[in-house]
């Protein structure tokens, strides 16, 4: 079993796949921090000085690394989607897709310096809609299982996912 979590960012990728990976004890693959372990840096660090085009690159590295792993949950970067070869890796999983509103990710990343495409943003709502009519439709494309964020609380999320996967 190999379990991809897809979505934008402030989706709740890391959290809800750490919580599932110990719910199915299954190990646990988050690729933005193996990014940072094999580079020896932040993301922003990489984006700061190297740019995206590089992240895009060091990213997909750790993608292809972590689909090496069996019976794992993975927590894929928001942006993971944007090549066609990350999206055809995708496919050696179940890809579950958390959709979520503009408006949450505006209250998870309020006081967050850690996410390099809003750092650069002097509109920070107007550059989550902007990602999201490019990313949306990928991420659609890509989805086995898509869960709707409500009012859910990571656990809820957690057993909206086990439930669409009959466990």
């Amino acid at each position: 079993m190999r379990l991809i979590l897809i979505g934008p960012m402030a989706s709740g990728k890391s959290t809800v796949g750490r919580r599932l990976s110990k719910r199915l004890k299954l190990d646990f693959i988050d690729v933005d921090e193996e990014v940072e372990k094999s580079a020896g840096v932040s993301i922003s660090w990489i984006f700061d000085a190297e740019g995206e085009k590089k992240f895009r690159e060091r990213e997909n590295k750790a993608l292809i690394k972590s689909l090496n792993v069996d019976n794992c949950v993975i927590a894929t970067g928001g942006g993971v989607v944007l090549t066609e070869e990350n999206r055809n890796l995708l496919k050696k999983g179940t890809v579950i897709y958390l959709q979520t509103s503009i408006q949450t990710q505006l209250e998870r990343t309020l006081n967050d310096d850690k996410r390099p495409l809003l750092q650069e943003s002097d509109n920070t709502e107007q550059t989550l809609r902007e990602l999201k009519e490019i990313r949306d439709p990928l991420f659609e494309e890509c989805a086995n299982i898509t869960i709707k964020e409500g009012k859910n609380s990571h656990n809820e999320v957690v057993g909206k996912i086990l439930d669409k996967l009959n466990l």
